[in-house]
């Protein structure tokens, strides 16, 4: 297939790595001039998407994906599919759902979970919108640079997930670093604790599977000085989009308000900036209740 890929970052260029390693043609461009090996470098992105099958994206925000599409939309050919791959806000993506089917083109909003590792290892979980004959084209490339894609409803649906998903994450990794830094003044053993809590009512991914207690459960950034494997601005803007959609949609979500008050304090106040966002652990530890 020839694809067009537009955004290589650290997520796009290994997942356009992993396109060329199936067979597949794949041209890419990226503002910042980045080249992958055996991806045919464009000056532009109209010129990555001429002629493509299918063009995917991997861009920062939603302002960004509007101004991308604008220049893409028009380079590329009637019955073609564009796959964004960004997490964006739920507007910016059926916005230009609406673009593509003015032009004759299909489009799917497919953002993933699983981080630098997962678009490396080709594990890659998407959340995709769209229609069934959109996600039909996009499903085989998803199988490709993932392990998961599940189809989640018309345009905006990926995004929705997407975001709902990490605003229960933002809230969950919050009350787990909580629950620790409490514990250690309560003078109860982290492992002690991590044991109950593991096998009991409190399970939850933040803490059986990504633990930001050091030494606490399977490896995870807490034993590597919470270098990022999901950084805290990410979370921050993945919590604000969640606070944007609910606005926007009017829905009541006090927690994930909070949540998104407490990243924004921890990333623009504190040191969370390049932390991961399970660094609210030593956060907590170092605060009382003032």
């Amino acid at each position: 297939m020839k694809i067009g890929f537009i955004g290589l970052g650290n997520m796009g260029a290994p997942m356009a790595a992993n396109l060329v390693k199936a067979g597949h043609e794949v041209t890419g461009f990226d503002t910042a001039g980045v080249t992958v090996e055996d991806v045919t470098p464009a000056a532009s992105g109209p010129e990555a998407a001429k002629g493509a099958e299918v063009v995917i994206t991997m861009l920062p925000n939603g302002a960004i994906l509007r101004l991308v599409a604008a220049e893409v939309i028009p380079a590329m050919a009637k019955g073609a599919t564009l796959v964004d791959c960004s997490t964006v806000d739920v507007d910016s993506a059926k916005s230009v759902a609406q673009d593509t089917e003015k032009a004759g083109i299909l489009f799917v909003d497919a953002p993933v979970s699983g981080g630098i590792g997962g678009a490396a290892g080709g594990t890659l979980t998407f959340m995709a919108g769209g229609s069934d004959v959109a996600f039909a084209k996009a499903e085989p490339l998803f199988d490709i640079m993932g392990q998961k894609a599940v189809h989640c409803g018309e345009a905006g649906a990926g995004q929705a997930a997407k975001i709902c998903n990490n605003m229960i994450l933002g809230v969950t990794m919050i009350a787990t670093c909580e629950a620790f830094a409490l514990a250690d003044k309560l003078g109860l053993d982290r492992q002690k604790m991590f044991d109950v809590v593991s096998t009991s009512s409190g399970y939850s991914w933040t803490m059986n599977a990504y633990c930001p207690a050091p030494g606490i459960g399977p490896q995870s950034p807490a034993d590597n000085d919470y270098k990022p494997g999901f950084a805290a601005d990410l979370m921050l803007k993945d919590l604000r989009l969640s606070q944007q959609a609910a606005e926007s949609a009017d829905a009541d979500t006090p927690m994930g308000a909070l949540a998104q008050a407490l990243y924004a304090r921890f990333v623009e106040e504190e040191d969370g900036a390049g932390r991961d966002f399970s660094a609210m652990l030593p956060r907590f530890e170092k605060r009382g209740r003032g």
